[in-house]
């Protein structure tokens, strides 16, 4: 089954004014889509094309070289935009609760620490990439990471992403212009922090952080 474009779990114009109705219509239907229709081009003679998207990107080394870095690309670009809108939401933000804000406040020393963190990866990110939020099963560990163009964790390494920024400048550039900074501030206030959990619970229990089949989006 080919790789199709998620519904959001919020309408367009629900996240305004923090992330307005016109610029996710160009970068939800616009680059999203993009990003899913190559995918589906760059799968076709691998194997790979009913894949689900998150095992595909713990597989993209299997796949041929001359084939491998669109499916890096558009595959990363399908997946990294799915957790975006998936830890997003209206009347969000504010901080973590319950066992994950205990899990931020051991491995970060409190949640602030944690938003500066965050905040200095999504803004030190050279170009076009993301932040992450991300679970290091190894040792039970939550860590702040960041990745360049549509790389992510799941692509070379056993970590779990658990919530994302793009910083893109597709991402904000519409209403920001070219302040990054401004945007990361403005995404604080979209942050689902009971996905963001629910992501942290599955990652723990070793279960797939997006599953489209089950509607997870």
């Amino acid at each position: 089954m080919a790789h199709t474009l998620p519904k959001t779990p919020w309408a367009l114009d629900e996240l305004e004014p923090n992330y307005k109705k016109s610029t996710l219509e160009f970068h939800y239907g616009k680059h999203h889509q993009a990003y899913v229709n190559k995918l589906n081009d760059a799968l076709q003679g691998t194997g790979m094309e009913d894949t689900a998207i998150e095992e595909l990107m713990t597989r993209v080394n299997e796949i041929s070289a001359d084939k491998k870095q669109a499916v890096i690309n558009n595959g990363g670009g399908h997946y990294n935009h799915t957790l975006f809108w998936m830890i997003m939401g209206p009347n969000a933000g504010g901080e973590a609760q319950g066992e994950l804000a205990e899990q931020i406040n051991k491995d970060f020393g409190s949640f602030e620490n944690f938003k500066k963190e965050f905040a200095n990866a999504a803004a030190t990110q050279f170009g076009s990439g993301w932040a992450w939020l991300t679970w290091c099963p190894e040792n039970n560990k939550l860590l702040v990471e960041k990745s360049l163009n549509q790389d992510n964790c799941l692509m070379n390494s056993k970590r779990k992403p658990l919530m994302t920024i793009d910083v893109w400048e597709h991402a904000y550039y519409l209403e920001h212009q070219n302040l990054r900074p401004q945007w990361i501030e403005t995404f604080w206030n979209l942050v689902n922090w009971q996905a963001v959990e629910q992501n942290w619970q599955n990652a723990k229990a070793g279960k797939a952080i997006i599953n489209l089949e089950t509607a997870t989006v």
